[in-house]
């Protein structure tokens, strides 16, 4: 099997920016021969180009090929301060409705279940709800399934690892699992973040973390501009302590910490003061 062209790898790189938004850099062939060659293997195809014409043809395929895109590095309580902030917020929280928070780039649940636990360990237990969603199905349903290494229990605080993780025996060893009763309150679905989706209902905290990072400016404007739409007023939206909104249009959020925003009005009210 040959290798990418630069003719085909071009038409990749618009492909994927056109249904997700990522943006790949030049030097990224490998990456792409690496991840597309067991597919192209399953169906027996002999160029990149043959693959490209089915992703366009199978709806189902170009679904797969974002998949094998879509890096997805997380581990649990990542980035402490954040978790300090949802901490004190809702130690504060008085509202008599439900705390919603949602984690808007899940990949395999470990934010999602981070903030769960929080969640969990100090709102009762029918007073808050997460979810989680990502555009891999792939990492959705290894959400689902509630299962990871053991590893990855290192940074969740201690009293929080004896009340929520399961440690596995047998075939499970070295691995654990979040406990079902704290997932009862947790739910994951695919979403891409390119499109505002009302169904979603509206949150008091956002986590958009990592993710800013594969978009360009255009991009990330259309993003926060979706996500800022399922906010409620007086909501935070959090991103990454590397990432930052530097030079995008979004009236409606104001900063209160270096990498936290708060939503201070819908965009149609804040238009009709200024005018």
């Amino acid at each position: 099997m040959k290798n990418i062209s630069e003719l085909e790898y071009n038409k990749f790189i618009a492909l994927i920016y056109e249904e997700i938004g990522i943006t790949l850099s030049e030097n990224k062939q490998a990456l792409l021969e690496s991840r597309f060659y067991k597919r192209m293997i399953h169906y027996g195809l002999d160029s990149y180009s043959e693959y490209y014409d089915l992703c366009l043809k199978e709806y189902t395929e170009k679904i797969e090929m974002l998949n094998l895109i879509t890096t997805n590095e997380t581990y649990f309580f990542r980035e402490e301060e954040h978790f300090k902030f949802l901490k004190e917020y809702l130690i504060g929280y008085s509202n008599t409705t439900k705390v919603k928070v949602w984690s808007a780039a899940s990949s395999v649940g470990a934010e999602a279940y981070s903030i769960a636990m929080l969640c969990d360990s100090i709102v009762p237990a029918n007073q808050w709800e997460v979810l989680g969603t990502d555009i891999n199905s792939h990492v959705i349903k290894k959400a689902r399934m509630r299962l990871y290494q053991l590893s990855w229990s290192l940074k969740i605080p201690q009293e929080l690892r004896h009340k929520y993780c399961l440690r596995g025996k047998g075939k499970y060893e070295g691995m654990f699992l979040i406990n079902r009763e704290l997932a009862r309150n947790v739910k994951f679905q695919t979403n891409n973040l390119l499109e505002y989706n009302k169904d979603l209902g509206t949150f008091d905290i956002v986590f958009l973390r990592n993710v800013l990072i594969y978009f360009d400016k255009e991009t990330r404007q259309i993003v926060i501009q979706n996500i800022v739409k399922n906010m409620k007023v007086g909501s935070y939206l959090i991103i990454s302590q590397t990432e930052n909104l530097n030079g995008l249009n979004i009236i409606e959020l104001e900063q209160v910490q270096s990498s936290i925003f708060r939503k201070v009005l819908q965009r149609e009210e804040k238009i009709c003061l200024t005018n």
